[in-house]
């Protein structure tokens, strides 16, 4: 009997292990799908809006988009609004077949990191010649553009140039910056619930599984953006990730030094993690002094090297990305940084939370009473605590990079932020949730020492919630960090209304009062389309003979840009293919001829972003 009781007991062990750990295995599935859906936001954001990545923009270049030279340009330069790194394919001379032509290395004007330079051939032959251009801004991210100039006469061009070689290269960088994020928030936020708020964290299994894939996740995210960014600066595709040549240009730039920083910070945090939840040890022949001495440098040196490395792995991002260009950047990079680390120790920890001391405690029979004390008041304030630091600093960041209400939904940045801004309300309700709970529960005797089963499933659901919501608002993040600030992208369609000169009512009465309304999308440099309306008496429309176009640039000492107008209706007229070569103030001059022998010039100011 004894020996059946005794095999009965061990089955009993046995299947309480598999219960167990088929348990663990179903919270990490569940949390790997909440990560596959962050991932899948991040591909879907990489496919469609790639082409919102470019955050520095080109000022000026010589030659002019579209310009008519007499002779042969001796060089290519071009002016940015920012530093940008150079590769090999830099500048591409393209004839009009798309045939790319021998010219200079791409170097730096008179050490000017932000204007580029690039000898030409001498003796080309009449005809039209296409630059395209690629180059790394500040920010990390890569720009790239093309631009036509003429030898002579200009001749049609017979294939388009395409800048991006491969789709598949951002959508892998997407990848490794979302696992990169989530791997720091399970690094910071994770260990320290684990070593700090949760008492019986250092001896948990489980939480001590979670922070350590926090720490695969950051290496292999880290590694991925590595190596892709070598392909994703020179336009080659994936194959070519290894390259030594494409590896050592990343690592001389700043994002390059920035992400080979973050892997020797990972692996120090990872030996102060080990140390930490190490079980501590006391040798017999260690006398009191000697072991007190110990635990004061355990106590003091390990949370101060943390916090060290959890301030250095935050600025590994804010030191190679948004938050270093544009306005007031002495300040933008501690508050960007103060945001990541707060999302960080929030998202991080309440994982660990959920997947450790509140779903595992409803899994236990509903008769037994279940201790939360302390985690959960712990983590509870700290989680106010974060909220605060993410409100404030979120708020000045929102500011700095979208700069205007117009642009919140004129953007893919700003309905991005707005999404995010949704997300983050919901999490702050189901936060608000969590945060009564406890409070009313350490008004009760027991405190929340004893939680009932019907209270226990509320909050379970409540920070399951609140685990779902906090995946998808990393997940915008990441996307916000791989998308051009607001600030930068938002160009407001120009609307502009100018009367026409006195001369032109005598010569034809029906335009006395008259005026010329303008309206240019999307005004900024490239391809925009002008519709030019010739308004008389009561706003009717009034054709006119012919008109013709010519951009011209009032602070600037270049040669006027032909503009070819055609009409669309009688009384409007359109600019379908008028090419802004750089942002700035611009003049729309347009020459109205009015009847057979008058004609009228109009002047249509504008800025383009």
């Amino acid at each position: 009997m004894r020996r059946r009781n005794a095999r009965r007991a061990v089955a009993r062990g046995a299947a309480v292990k598999v219960a167990s750990r088929a348990r663990l295995i179903t919270r990490l599935a569940v949390i790997a799908l909440l990560v596959a859906g962050g991932l899948v936001s991040d591909l879907v954001s990489a496919a469609v809006t790639h082409p919102a990545y470019a955050h520095a923009y080109l000022l000026e270049s010589s030659p002019v988009d579209g310009q008519v030279l007499d002779r042969p340009p001796a060089e290519v330069r071009l002016r940015f609004n920012e530093a940008v790194n150079l590769g090999q394919r830099s500048i591409q001379l393209l004839d009009v077949t798309g045939k790319k032509l021998e010219i200079g290395a791409s170097g730096y004007t008179d050490g000017k990191a932000n204007t580029a330079q690039a000898s030409l051939p001498t003796g080309l032959a009449e005809g039209t010649y296409v630059v395209a251009w690629r180059v790394t801004s500040a920010d990390s991210h890569v720009v790239s553009g093309a631009f036509s100039f003429s030898v002579g006469h200009p001749s049609s061009l017979a294939v388009p140039v395409e800048q991006d070689t491969d789709p598949a290269v951002p959508v892998v960088d997407a990848i490794g910056r979302a696992l990169a994020f989530l791997g720091m928030a399970l690094v910071l936020g994770g260990a320290l619930f684990v070593t700090v708020l949760w008492p019986a964290g250092r001896a948990d299994r489980r939480g001590r599984r979670i922070v350590w894939s926090g720490f695969a996740a950051l290496t292999a995210g880290t590694v991925v953006v590595l190596l892709v960014q070598g392909p994703y600066a020179e336009g080659v595709p994936l194959t070519e990730v290894f390259d030594p040549d494409l590896l050592g240009a990343t690592l001389s730039t700043r994002l390059g030094q920035a992400l080979l920083a973050r892997l020797l910070i990972v692996l120090a945090l990872g030996v102060a993690f080990g140390i930490a939840v190490r079980p501590a040890s006391r040798p017999a022949d260690t006398g009191a002094a000697e072991a007190e001495a110990a635990g004061t440098t355990r106590r003091i040196a390990p949370p101060a090297f943390a916090v060290a490395g959890a301030v250095a792995l935050t600025l590994t991002w804010t030191l190679a990305d948004h938050a270093q260009t544009g306005v007031q950047t002495w300040l933008a990079v501690p508050a960007t940084s103060l945001h990541l680390l707060a999302m960080s120790l929030w998202l991080g920890g309440l994982i660990v939370l959920a997947a450790c001391v509140v779903i595992p405690a409803g899994r236990r029979e509903p008769t037994r009473a279940v201790s939360l004390e302390p985690a959960l008041p712990r983590f509870s304030l700290l989680a106010q605590i974060s909220f605060a630091v993410i409100a404030v600093t979120g708020l000045y960041l929102s500011w700095r990079q979208v700069g205007t209400w117009g642009a919140l939904g004129g953007t893919v940045f700003g309905r991005l932020l707005l999404g995010k801004l949704a997300v983050v309300l919901a999490v702050l309700a189901l936060a608000a949730g969590a945060r009564r709970f406890v409070r009313r529960r350490g008004r009760e005797p027991l405190g929340i020492e004893a939680v009932p089963s019907t209270a226990l499933r509320r909050l379970r659901r409540s920070v399951a919630g609140e685990v779902v919501l906090g995946i998808a608002v990393l997940s915008i993040t990441a996307v916000l960090v791989n998308t051009a600030p607001a600030r930068d992208s938002y160009a407001p369609p120009v609307d502009s209304t100018v009367p026409l000169p006195a001369a032109a009512a005598d010569a034809v009465p029906e335009l006395r009062g008259g005026s010329v309304e303008v309206k240019i999308e999307p005004a900024r440099l490239g391809g925009n389309v002008a519709d030019i309306y010739i308004n008389g008496q009561g706003g009717s429309l009034v054709a006119v003979p012919e008109i013709s176009g010519a951009l011209e640039s009032p602070d600037r000492a270049i040669p006027a840009l032909p503009v070819k107008v055609t009409a669309a209706e009688p009384g409007h007229y359109v600019a379908n293919s008028m090419s802004i070569p750089y942002p700035g103030d611009w003049v729309l001059r347009l020459d109205i001829r009015i009847s057979d022998f008058d004609e009228t010039p109009v002047r249509v100011p504008f800025t383009a972003r």
